[in-house]
């Protein structure tokens, strides 16, 4: 039975990363349109796409909540919201295409204007912390908190939503980032945690089997599934902000990807932080654009 149809929405967005050198914008602001011109939106061929374009690239310090460009996250999260509602009332599957992680702002926001949702964060860090623990304030490393309510009001709190996701229905999945001060914050909440260790000894069809039931027995609305391709072997995907030996193999990836795309609770999904700066040949996103189409269109049956 063929699945709803997709729609790729771009979310060129690079303000919650810091800048990578004095005076240079992060690059993944570039990823939508790479991805396009690497056969991407070809091979998926969606019903139709939707551009959001982001502000200009700045470097400000919001004093009051200590996050990088706090207020055009937040101005940027209502209109990411806005289209996403449009999308999703088309009954259409809204693959969404970043940009940095803080763009999850603006997709959780849409989702609790909508109902009661799951969020799979898969990521090689929690991106689980409040500005107080950042060293760089940058919002695409608290993503999943604030998603979660946790952080600063002006960014938890949009048009009165906090939690945008409730904070036992995060699972946080993938991080490699063994610091026990980072993991504590996760590990003291109410969240669900699989580091890649545990995700390991687990398995992954049983860490997948139990999100999705937990989606049905709560009898959830659906789940948002967020991927930052960081969750990757280094060795296979080096493009990206934040570095850090080992990852999941593109063999795991495509496992976890199928079995999650595949379920009918499955309500959208967004790619982040691949940055175009560092991959000048293309090689890298060339093999990741070819292994992800191979595994949505089975998933999704387009």
């Amino acid at each position: 039975m063929k699945t709803k149809s997709v729609t790729i929405v771009e979310f060129p967005f690079n303000l919650g990363l810091k800048e990578p050198s004095p005076g240079k914008a992060p690059g993944v602001g570039r990823l939508p349109e790479w991805l396009r011109q690497l056969g991407f939106h070809k091979l998926l061929a969606p019903e139709a796409t939707w551009v959001l374009p982001s502000p200009a690239y700045r470097m400000h310090l919001d004093p009051e909540t200590h996050v990088l460009n706090a207020d055009a996250i937040v101005a940027y999260a209502q209109q990411e919201a806005k289209l996403l509602s449009e999308v999703l009332n088309d009954q259409s599957f809204p693959l969404v295409l970043g940009g940095d992680c803080s763009i999850l702002v603006g997709s959780a926001l849409a989702l609790k204007q909508r109902g009661n949702y799951a969020l799979f964060y898969l990521d090689g860090h929690t991106d689980f912390m409040e500005p107080s623990f950042s060293e760089t304030g940058g919002a695409g490393g608290m993503a999943a908190a604030f998603a979660a309510g946790l952080g600063p009001q002006k960014l938890t709190d949009i048009q009165g939503q906090r939690p945008y996701i409730p904070e036992n229905q995060v699972w946080c999945v993938g991080n490699r980032e063994y610091d026990q001060a980072y993991e504590r914050i996760i590990w003291e909440s109410q969240a669900t945690y699989f580091s890649l260790a545990q995700l390991r000894e687990t398995g992954i069809a049983a860490c997948v089997g139990s999100f999705l039931g937990m989606v049905e027995t709560r009898q959830l609305d659906g789940f948002w599934l967020h991927l930052d391709v960081d969750v990757l072997d280094d060795a296979v995907m080096p493009a990206v902000d934040s570095r850090t030996p080992g990852g999941l193999s593109y063999d795991e990836l495509n496992q976890m990807l199928y079995l999650l795309l595949s379920s009918p609770k499955a309500t959208g999904m967004e790619i982040t932080i691949l940055d175009p700066d560092l991959d000048p040949t293309g090689d890298y996103t060339t093999a990741f654009i070819h292994h992800f189409t191979d595994t949505f269109r089975k998933a999704r049956q387009v």
